[in-house]
């Protein structure tokens, strides 16, 4: 990974953590509401997980991508890796 883009990327991260997670270290999210209002907390399961973070951080890592000038590219399906390519 070029330098250049590192420095870029890791100025975000703050920003990352705090959508992620409060100042004591506890997730922001506990788990989901249904229309009934029925409160269904996180399961382990690395796939819920990992799709709560992917849905809270996008629109930061979209809003990095335009104001550092790179074009993002996703993933054409959803067990393909990697999820997202930035392209200069």
């Amino acid at each position: 990974m070029p330098q250049a883009f590192r420095n870029q990327l890791a100025a975000y991260f703050d920003e990352l953590k705090k959508t992620l997670v409060t100042s004591k270290g506890d997730w922001v999210i506990k788990g989901f509401v249904d229309i009934y209002k029925n409160i269904y907390t996180i399961s382990m399961d690395t796939k819920v997980i990992s799709k709560v973070i992917e849905l809270m951080v996008f629109p930061i890592i979209s809003r990095f991508a335009v104001e550092n000038n790179y074009k993002m590219v996703l993933s054409e399906h959803q067990n393909h890796y990697p999820d997202i390519t930035f392209i200069s």
